[in-house]
């Protein structure tokens, strides 16, 4: 099978006429809904580590809710659903940005919980004995340590994000894949800009993975 790709498809202006902008918009969504999932997981993990039922089990349907359904279909239902019960349109950059905060909270939150779970007893104790309320404790003692032991897992689900990132083609969001997407079209060489668009995603999970292994051997140094 001959695919008779066309190498002269792969210059610059291709990149600078169609992907840089949609990497853009891949990057800000990546770095919003990590900031965004980060806090609100935070919040998610210590409610569901409260011990009161009350702040337990909402948290609990709601991050393994968000767990059990595709990350297509959370999108969907917002770009979708969302206008008709508000009445308005809200664009699909607004949409991929809502719908990836509270999906990757989900995620977010299982990482934080086990790192919140993974502090000595000890230190918790030693924490109240000096007098400090529970939000103090956590705070000011296992928060910080929380972050430290488990940078390296939220890093890759960063990682993991960025790629998830391609999903906001079903809505229309020029997204860098989007990008491709629409050079192929104008080109007409779709072969050229989806196999392009899988070795620039492969390159950047690659080198960020790296950079990745090399923090967790750091970190494990410190430890």
């Amino acid at each position: 099978m001959n695919l008779n790709i066309d190498w002269s498809f792969f210059t610059w202006e291709l990149f600078s006429n169609f992907v840089i902008k949609g990497l853009y918009f891949s990057l800000v969504l990546t770095v919003i809904a990590t900031v965004g999932g980060i806090l609100l997981g935070t919040v998610l993990a210590l409610m569901r580590l409260s011990g009161k039922k009350w702040l337990d089990v909402p948290a609990t349907i709601y991050v393994n809710g968000m767990r059990s359904i595709p990350l297509v279909m959370v999108i969907l239902w917002f770009f979708l659903l969302v206008p008709m019960i508000i009445g308005r349109p809200i664009g699909a950059e607004v949409s991929a940005v809502v719908t990836f905060i509270a999906f990757e909270a989900a995620y977010f939150s299982e990482i934080m919980r086990a790192g919140i779970q993974s502090i000595p007893r000890g230190q918790v104790f030693a924490g109240q004995a000096l007098g400090m309320t529970y939000g103090q404790n956590m705070r000011l003692v296992v928060l910080p340590q929380a972050f430290r032991n488990m940078l390296p897992v939220l890093l890759t689900q960063t990682i993991i994000l960025f790629q998830d990132t391609s999903l906001v083609y079903a809505i229309g969001a020029y997204d860098m894949l989007k990008g491709f997407e629409i050079a192929g079209k104008n080109y007409g060489r779709p072969i050229e800009a989806y196999l392009a668009a899988a070795v620039v995603y492969f390159i950047l999970c690659y080198a960020l993975s790296w950079l990745v292994k090399r923090l967790h051997k750091k970190i494990a140094i410190i430890r």
